[in-house]
């Protein structure tokens, strides 16, 4: 059973494998017969975890895609095929619908060196253009002061047709410390005070929150895994994550509202590679979806980089922030977005002690 298209399966420049319900393999393109270093007909019907070993809980992972028909993300897993020294990968595995049980999964290897390096470079680069940012918001400020002062004085000498010029001085000033007041947040390298915390309380506080403000207009769906352990997390940055991607949500669905629903999960195929090069378990999981527009396909790749925006008058600080705090808290957050469903996951490590007990690993 083969994609539809033969020509798009055999142009994957990715490995990419057909895996059967009962976890053998059914087909593998080009790329992937390369990788495993054998062809279709010598790797089809074999377990693929007797031909694959990766540094994650993917059988769990695989059986959670099926049952709930949604694509898994792993990311930075080590993959051998035991003829080969461990790879750096990405990997996506999706269910093909109508396909009884039929997954495929792409495995994307990554040059190690060369990301560090751009990744070190870009970050290097994006930290000293957030110093000079905020260092140029505390001097702007000052001024900016003075001037909504002055014309705020000014107006209580002017006709009505004249304060309304004054008024927009003052408005306009007013927005430029709100923005730059978001630069200096976002230039907060303030570590999270992590504790053991329950997710759902927090989740809890920025949907009422959200429900008394900028999301009055949305109804608001909890689908909330009641087992889900501790999370090691500072509860107020996650607020500030929480009520920012429902904020986004609320204004993604326009005037007329709509429905955001509201995720939690259990799933430790997830591993977040930490700069020393450990792996850091991250299983708790967050998914908050809308069903708006969806975000440009020419955004998803940077919408997370500091000044990227898809809205007409966004500062692209807000979701630069939430990547920010979650990648300090040793997680990972990605988006996944089609028109009429939009998708931001968080996945989150446990409470070391409960980490401990359940074998896995905690988030220090």
């Amino acid at each position: 059973m083969l994609p539809a298209s033969g020509i798009l399966w055999a142009s994957l420049p990715v490995p990419a494998i057909l895996i059967r319900a009962d976890n053998r393999i059914e087909a593998a393109n080009p790329a992937a017969e390369a990788f495993f270093n054998a062809s279709t007909r010598a790797l089809e019907g074999l377990p693929i975890f007797d031909r694959l070993a990766i540094d994650a809980a993917l059988e769990e992972g695989l059986a959670r895609a099926r049952s709930n028909q949604a694509a898994l993300f792993v990311n930075d897993a080590d993959v051998t095929t035991g003829e080969r020294p461990p790879v750096q990968c990405n990997i996506q595995v999706a269910p093909l619908q109508d396909g009884g049980g039929m997954l495929l999964m792409l495995i994307a290897p990554r040059d190690v060196a060369d990301r560090l390096s751009r990744a070190g470079g870009a970050r290097s680069v994006v930290q000293s253009a957030i110093g000079m940012a905020e260092m140029l918001a505390h001097e702007i400020k000052n001024p900016l002061a003075g001037i909504t002062g002055a014309a705020q004085l000014l107006s209580m000498n002017l006709s009505a047709e004249d304060r309304e010029l004054t008024d927009l001085i003052v408005a306009e000033s007013r927005r430029i410390v709100k923005l730059l007041d978001q630069v200096e947040q976002f230039g907060n390298t303030r570590p999270p005070e992590r504790r053991a915390i329950n997710l759902h309380d927090v989740l809890d506080r920025a949907r009422r929150s959200a429900l008394m403000g900028f999301a009055a207009r949305m109804r608001i769906v909890e689908e909330y895994d009641p087992s889900l352990p501790p999370a090691w997390a500072d509860p107020d940055q996650l607020l500030q994550v929480f009520q920012n991607l429902i904020k986004n949500a609320a204004e993604a669905s326009g005037p007329e509202g709509g429905t955001i629903r509201i995720r939690s999960f259990y799933e430790l195929a997830l591993r977040r590679r930490r700069a020393d090069g450990s792996g850091a378990a991250a299983p708790l999981n967050i998914e908050i979806i809308d069903d708006g527009p969806g975000i440009p396909p020419a955004l998803g790749a940077a919408i997370f980089e500091p000044f990227v925006s898809g809205k007409p008058n966004g500062t692209g600080l807000g979701l630069a922030l939430v990547s920010k705090i979650i990648l300090d808290h040793d997680g990972w957050i990605s988006l996944d977005s089609v028109p009429g469903r939009t998708v931001f996951r968080i996945s989150l490590p446990m409470e070391p002690r409960t980490a401990a007990r359940r074998g896995g690993t905690g988030g220090e």
